[in-house]
């Protein structure tokens, strides 16, 4: 293993966009470690390049997800950059509460497991007198789906809300105790992943797309990458909307 190799973790590598990513990542020369809960889509992705490529199978929902996050990013030779692409989301018009919660415990306990485990990593290795100059960066994928409460799927939108207010809390918590940590809040808009099996969405991007967009924000140590383009514009106008107005809009698929 080369010394000077950077060292990526990406939490929710089995499909979709984290998988995309990952082949990103692989192509550029970065060591990997990879996790998720299909330990055949693991491997699978494993064999692109074996060398590259730590495998790790983990539910962020468990308890013991982060001693198997530990054990991963030991085995990948360390960690410079955190991506957590893990997170489920449905839409849920009778509001059935197991669905709600299910989506609030991938995408708000699992989120703030593998968040804080990161932070605390990286936190810990800044402080090492060795590793002052490290490189640390803590990327999330979100959603646009956090900038306004959708009535169709309750749960998701505000576990977005949540991921983006959560990333921007530790944030803040890095100035104050002056971590030189980098923070991206990936908000994509909608993507033909798993996620969006049924429906009909308007600019559907694909996941391949989407992960060329987001290596270019995580190049850039870009704060917040709304992708893409078009997606801004929607949001820019979304924010103006007052909330009054909102509530009285049909939002549909």
């Amino acid at each position: 293993m080369r010394e000077n190799m950077k060292r990526a973790i990406i939490i929710g590598a089995t499909s979709g966009i984290g998988k995309e990513v990952a082949l990103l990542f692989i192509r550029q020369g970065w060591r990997i470690g990879i996790a998720g809960r299909r330990e055949k889509e693991l491997k699978k992705l494993q064999s692109e390049a074996p060398s590259q490529v730590e495998i790790q199978v983990l539910d962020v929902t468990q308890s013991d997800a982060e001693k198997y996050l530990t054990s991963l990013i030991e085995r990948t030779g360390g960690m410079d950059l955190f991506l957590l692409s893990s997170g489920i989301g449905f839409q849920n018009r009778n509001l059935i509460s197991e669905i709600e919660l299910d989506t609030a415990r991938t995408n708000v306990e699992g989120f703030i497991r593998m968040t804080t485990a990161a932070f605390n990593y990286f936190k810990k290795k800044l402080r090492e007198k060795s590793e002052k100059d490290a490189y640390a960066h803590i990327a999330v994928i979100s959603s646009i789906a956090g900038t306004k409460g959708l009535g169709v799927a309750p749960a998701y939108s505000a576990t977005k809300r949540f991921q983006n207010t959560y990333i921007e809390a530790l944030a803040q918590q890095a100035h104050m105790e002056e971590l030189k940590i980098y923070f991206t809040d990936i908000r994509p808009g909608f993507v033909a992943t798993d996620l969006l099996k049924s429906g009909t969405f308007p600019i559907l991007m694909s996941a391949k797309s989407t992960a060329r967009h987001i290596m270019r924000a995580l190049s850039r140590k870009k704060r917040v990458a709304v992708i893409d383009g078009r997606y801004r514009l929607w949001v820019f106008f979304w924010k103006l909307i007052p909330r009054f107005l909102w509530e009285r809009i049909s939002v549909s698929n």
